[in-house]
């Protein structure tokens, strides 16, 4: 018996230098085990459930709905719309800042309250225009610290193999 769980929504097959078809054939779904396959659904957010939280309530029905493609999808465009309530909507990249963090002058040295907020952009390039707009607020010498995701135990690592 083998356990998984999470949303396989959110779970994407990586495979360097693929197309969406090899993403998709590789999926769990595509599996010839898949049909071997039970799946339980839990229907209770506990988290916000025990917390008697109602605005966190909807919003994760809202999501739900929305993740479960029961959102009207504009026919001439292919976009949705968000429910009223869903979010707080904002005209420029500077505004979205300045709603997310909020004085970020006085409080960027605030750890525990820049741990608790978030911007997500969709692509890389958004992350690094908001990360550079962010840093242009604070003042003084900003440090950018790199690093290289390696195994220092040989026989740790997976090696992929390519044939000509």
């Amino acid at each position: 018996m083998i356990l998984l769980s999470g949303d396989f929504r959110q779970t994407l097959a990586v495979i360097p230098r693929s197309n969406t078809a090899d993403e998709i054939n590789a999926c769990l779904k595509s599996s010839n085990l898949w049909h071997n396959v039970k799946k339980f659904q839990l229907v209770a957010n506990m988290r916000v459930a025990l917390q008697n939280d109602s605005p966190a309530e909807d919003f994760c029905k809202q999501l739900l709905t929305i993740g479960n493609g029961r959102v009207p999808v504009y026919k001439s465009s292919g976009l949705i719309s968000f429910p009223h309530n869903f979010c707080n909507y904002v005209s420029s990249k500077d505004e979205l800042i300045v709603n997310v963090f909020p004085n970020m002058i006085a409080k960027h040295k605030n750890e525990e309250l820049l741990s608790e907020q978030a911007i997500l952009p969709a692509k890389n390039k958004y992350v690094d225009d908001l990360n550079f707009a962010i840093q242009n607020v604070i003042v003084g010498i900003l440090h950018s610290f790199k690093y290289v995701d390696c195994v220092t135990n040989k026989d740790e690592a997976i090696t992929n193999q390519l044939s000509d």
